[in-house]
Order: C-alpha cells, then structure tokens, then sequence
C-alpha cells in the first residue's frame, strides 16, 4: 500500500513515517508538511493524519474528495465534528476514515477496562498528563474515557456520584466531561499518561497506561491502515480495530 503522512515534520508524523518505512507491505510516498502541498499524497491508497486540529477537517475533506482513506490520530473531535464527517463520507462511503483518540493498544485497553469498571465502583475520576506542547485539554483519550464511564454508568442506572464541594477556585476540581471530573496536566519531559481511580467504601482500583515512548503508538498506527484499506465509512476509536466488543463504530 501507498501511504502518505500529514504533519509529518512533527513527533508522532515523523515516528510515523519510520514505522511505515521499516513496513515490507507499506510504501512511504510523501511525508507532507504545513508547507508542503497535498498533491504529494495524490494516488496513495491512505494518509495518516498527525497534524493539528485547525487543520485536520479540512484535510479530512481534501482525502474524502480524492479518494484516499485517512487514518486520523489528531485529536480535538467533538460530536459535531463526527458528524461533518459522516456527512462528507455519504450513505454511500467510496473510502475509510478512522479517527482514534489514541494509538497506544495499552490506553485503548485502559479506556476499555475502565469501561467496564465504571458501573461497580460508587466515584470515579481521571487524571491525565501529557507535554507541554499539546494544544487541547483535556486529551482526546481522557475525553472519551470519561464519556464512556459517563455512558456505562447511565446503562447501569448507577447513583449520582457524591461531591460535596460548593465553595472552589475556578478549575480546582478539574473539567467536567459528561459529570466525569478529568484534571489535566502539562508538565516537560513527559509523553502522555492516564490515570482512572474509582473508589468505594474501603477499596481504590486504579487502571493506569504510561506511554513512555512514541514508537509505543505504531502498531496501532499500522494496524489501523491496514483496517481502513478495507473498511468503507466512519471508524471512531481503535477498539474494532482489535476486536473489542462494545464499542462505537458507525
């Protein structure tokens, strides 16, 4: 397969374009960046998009409209976004777009243990650390990690969960992301970490991933070109990708 990579001059664009290089089955044919022109990436069967989420839509739709399927590992989408997709693609989709939070097998495990966990245990919180030169807050994965609890806690008719606080400094108990409190933080010297803590009377589990290196992301990278090269329409995470049941693909 042909593949080409947007944001190529970045740390995960340039990872990137290593892994697919050391690929037998895959073919580098460009590695675009902001001043380079799109046209590089014409006839290639898929792009990797690790660019900026300024940027990332409408390099969705130049995809869509050449006929390219788009692996996309930037982060910032909301619903809404979601959805200009889904309309960009059509009843009809001619190509792939796969749009995943997270790349790492371990956090995609992570945020589906905690999936699970999220109806047994009477509060739960997320703390997330990523570098310093991350653009969004709260991450990507701790978002959607947080609207996963949010959803299982809701199928399980759980109670609310108790917070007491009624007098705070703004942001003190970090963001709310569908009632989850998720706290960033953005320190140098680090890649990204996660940490879900439930708690109950008497016991804490907490699900952790540490993504200490960036070479951590490629399988799943690699994974999910060779998924959307055969997979037409709108993929959202990277869990059918490995088979996991209970996920969102539309």
């Amino acid at each position: 397969m042909k593949i080409a990579v947007f944001g190529a001059d970045g740390r995960m664009g340039g990872e990137t374009c290593r892994a697919i290089s050391l690929d037998p089955e895959l073919e580098l044919i460009a590695g675009i960046d902001i001043a380079d022109s799109r046209d590089k990436a014409s006839g290639g069967d898929v792009v990797v998009d690790f660019t900026h989420p300024d940027s990332v839509m409408d390099n969705i739709t130049w995809c869509v409209e050449q006929g390219i399927s788009i692996v996309v590992g930037t982060s910032g989408f909301t619903p809404e976004r979601l959805e200009q997709v889904r309309q960009q693609l059509g009843e009809d989709p001619s190509v792939g777009v796969l749009i995943a939070p997270n790349f790492s097998i371990g956090a995609v495990l992570m945020m589906h243990f905690s999936q699970v966990a999220a109806p047994y245990f009477e509060s739960v919180e997320i703390i997330e650390t990523h570098h310093t030169g991350k653009a969004d807050a709260p991450s990507g994965t701790a978002a959607s990690t947080a609207q996963r609890i949010a959803q299982a806690r809701h199928q399980a008719d759980c109670a609310p969960m108790v917070d007491s606080t009624t007098h705070e400094f703004s942001g003190a108990r970090g963001a709310s992301v569908d009632g989850i409190r998720v706290h960033s933080l953005r320190l140098p010297g680090v890649i990204a970490a996660q940490e879900v803590r439930f708690t109950s009377a008497g016991e804490t589990l907490s699900v952790v991933n540490d993504a200490r290196a960036r070479s951590s992301y490629m399988p799943g990278v690699l994974q999910g070109i060779r998924w959307v090269s055969e997979h037409r329409g709108l993929t959202v995470g990277l869990e059918p990708v490995l088979g996991l049941a209970g996920v969102l693909n539309e």
